[in-house]
This record gives C-alpha cells, structure tokens and sequence, in this order.
C-alpha cells in the first residue's frame, strides 16, 4: 500500500516528531511504500493569495510550489497526518495545506450547479495522530474541529468506505515520560494494523 504521511510540526524535537519516525518505520516494515511531506522543513506556504482564491473555482492550482504535493496525493492509497491539536483544530500551516493542496480538479470536481463530485477515490484510508494539550473531556466539549475536518469533511472526498483511524493523546503539556512512551507504543501497534 502507498502511505502519504503529511507531518506538520515546527519544532524538530517535538513529541510529534517521534510519532513520525514510529509511524515511517512501522509502515515500512510491514512493506508498505511511504512517502512523508514534512510541512515546516519544506517551507510549505500555507496563504492563498488573492488571485489563486479568484480562481480557485476555475481550475486546478498552478502554483508550482503545489506540483509536488498534488502528485503525492493522486499517488496515495492511505493518508496519514501527525500533527499538534492547537485550540481544538488543526495548526494553521496545515489547515492552508489542505486549502491549498485539496482543491479543484485535484480533490473534487465543481459542477455548474456548485455539485462537488469526490476525486480522491483512490484513497481508502485515512488517519490522524495527533497530540492535544486540553484534557479529552473538554475536547470532547468543544466537539473535537480538527477530528471533525479530517474524519468528515476530507474523508467525504475519499473512498465510499474509506477507512479512519484517529489516535490522541490528552494534556500532552503535562504528560510523563511513561504515558509518552504508552501511546508511542499504542500508535505502533494501531498503524500496523491500519
């Protein structure tokens, strides 16, 4: 299977990073292709400036800054993102990923009459591990956005019966070294059998 792994994350040293390298060497192992898009270290520019939005419903990107991330996509059987949950949602970098990356004729089809027609239909699987700094109750709460946007409205562009997986970990600002090392070992198990 071909694993897109999307990491967004700017410090290097981050807990996040460890999910990564988990994540690469487990789906690795198991003889899966992996490619990883590592959204800080490229520089990734998360705007949409004025005349991309203006044409937005016209076309595909042509930024090509883009190219390359639009290839990993339409090559991706499975997507995995591992990222920060910051104020319940997605980190702002990502969020302009997917706006950017997941567009017209890339992502979805425009009819004249605003019908949107999936085009990620090649991907039959999609996960998210993500590390959150609010405790799961309050997550639970505030209805967990960022799960939300991933398992619901991307996940609508996917598969029929594209598969999900969502790993979290809660008050990660207060976590131990043990709880740390628990869910690095629960997300090894889970994304090996993902």
């Amino acid at each position: 299977m071909r694993y897109l792994i999307v990491y967004c994350h700017p410090v290097p040293e981050s807990f996040c990073a460890a999910l990564r390298d988990v994540t690469v060497e487990t789906l690795r192992a198991k003889g899966g292709e992996v490619r990883l898009i590592d959204l800080h270290a490229e520089g990734f520019q998360p705007v949409m400036g004025a005349d991309e939005r203006r044409s937005y419903n016209e076309r595909a990107p042509i930024d090509p800054g883009l190219a390359a991330h639009i290839d990993h996509l339409r090559w991706a059987e499975a997507i995995l993102l591992i990222y920060p949950t910051w104020w319940y949602g997605l980190p702002a970098m990502l969020k302009g990923w997917f706006d950017r990356v997941w567009a017209k004729d890339v992502a979805f089809a425009l009819g004249e009459d605003g019908a949107i027609t999936p085009l990620m239909r090649h991907v039959r699987k999609l996960g998210v591990i993500t590390t959150c700094g609010a405790p799961y109750w309050r997550s639970l709460i505030m209805g967990q956005p960022g799960r939300k946007t991933v398992l619901r409205g991307i996940r609508a562009l996917c598969a029929t019966r594209c598969r999900t997986m969502y790993l979290a970990t809660y008050l990660m600002d207060a976590s131990s070294p043990e709880k740390r090392k628990a869910f690095l070992d629960k997300v090894r198990v889970k994304v090996e059998r993902f």
